[in-house]
């Protein structure tokens, strides 16, 4: 019963599932850039104006009949002009979870965020902060996970400080995707740090450096890091983008310092297709040896507003390159009205030394005002 209960959380925990974030998938419209849409540089949370306009006018199957509709503004409008300079955002995600496991199964429907996220820009400032209801295995509460101020020079130099996720490799929606949550940038990795940008029209490049994982400092759990990253995006012709990582955490009470490279690259041979591929090898000082990570998201647009995504992806063993567990994920997202998202996402995992499988079902209802 005990481990019945250990593998609820652990599945619950990977449903938590943020469509907010920034979609790679979109490289096949020619965004190569997170900020593009998103007020975050490295991708995910509140949509800009712009971002809010693309899903009325591009992304979405059905638009607004009416050319002068507001539907894509907060709240569909209904304040107008009155907020001025400041942006908001409310999230909500109620959603439905089945997993299946050597020994049994569970199922549940869950509300998984309920989220209020705000941004005021004056000049080259931006200040920003989200709150709200985030959903845990053992209860949900109200807090922020993610809230910095940045100042963006017209030369294109910035810095940002606060509490954000480190800017490595790309931020696929699914946070739980090996290249994620096995590297320690899950839903709530967010560091507190101070970041340095550099963006010119073909590249992208971003330093960040704090004390460590944000939750560990707060709880004084003795596992807070000092955290340094490094990111270097090169837009290539014919909508290509390569992305260089490096990331280095220090020792902590309970481990060696831990040190990351990763290599991602993704292209569009068309305007409905789009392909990435990310690989990572991870290292522990006085740890068994190396570890590595590899996924791919394939994504094909086959009606406007309706994206159907394969992901296959793998994570070895430390020291073990036998071991670990391989992903096969498949994926269908539909955005059929402007900021309305339905989601439905399947992953089946085998371990590669026992060759137990999982398999996991996660349909979920994405309301974005």
């Amino acid at each position: 019963m005990n481990a019945r209960r250990i593998l609820f959380a652990l599945s619950l925990a990977v449903c938590v599932t943020s469509l907010a974030e920034a979609e790679p998938m979109f490289l096949s419209k020619q965004y190569t850039r997170c900020a593009t849409c998103h007020f975050s540089p490295t991708g995910g949370g509140l949509l800009t104006a712009y971002g809010r306009s693309l899903s009325k006018e591009e992304l979405s199957t059905f638009k607004s009949g009416a050319a002068a509709s507001r539907e894509h503004e907060f709240l569909y409008g209904a304040l107008g002009d009155s907020l001025g300079a400041l942006q908001m955002g409310v999230t909500l995600r109620p959603a439905r979870l089945e997993v299946d496991f050597t020994g049994g199964s569970l199922s549940r429907n869950f509300m998984m965020n309920a989220d209020v996220t705000i941004a005021f820009q004056k000049n080259a400032w931006t200040l920003y902060a989200e709150v709200g209801r985030q959903g845990r295995a053992a209860k949900a509460e109200i807090d922020s996970f993610e809230h910095w101020v940045a100042y963006q020079s017209t030369k294109g130099l910035g810095i940002r400080a606060g509490r954000f996720l480190p800017a490595y490799g790309v931020r696929v929606a699914d946070h739980t995707t090996f290249t994620r949550r096995s590297l320690g940038f899950d839903m709530h990795d967010q560091i507190y740090g101070v970041e340095l940008s550099r963006s010119s029209e073909k590249a992208l490049f971003q330093v960040s450096l704090g004390p460590g994982r944000a939750a560990s400092l707060i709880d004084d759990d003795g596992t807070a890091s000092f955290t340094a990253s490094a990111r270097a995006q090169f837009d290539l012709p014919g909508s290509k983008s390569l992305v260089l990582s490096a990331l280095r955490r220090a020792n902590n009470d309970r481990g060696g310092a831990v040190r990351m490279g990763g290599l991602a690259f993704g292209f569009a041979p068309s305007r409905r297709w789009s392909v990435w591929t990310e690989g990572n090898v991870r290292s522990q000082e006085g740890g068994r040896g190396s570890s590595y990570t590899l996924a791919n998201e394939t994504s094909f647009e086959a009606h406007r507003g309706v994206w159907l995504k394969f992901t296959p992806q793998l994570r070895t063993n430390p020291g073990d390159t036998s071991g670990g567990v391989v992903r096969t994920g498949a994926a269908i997202d539909w955005l059929p009205r402007t900021h309305v998202n339905l989601g439905l996402l399947y992953y089946r995992d085998k371990d590669r030394k026992t060759s137990s499988v999982s398999k996991t079902l996660l349909a979920q209802l994405h309301l974005y005002f």
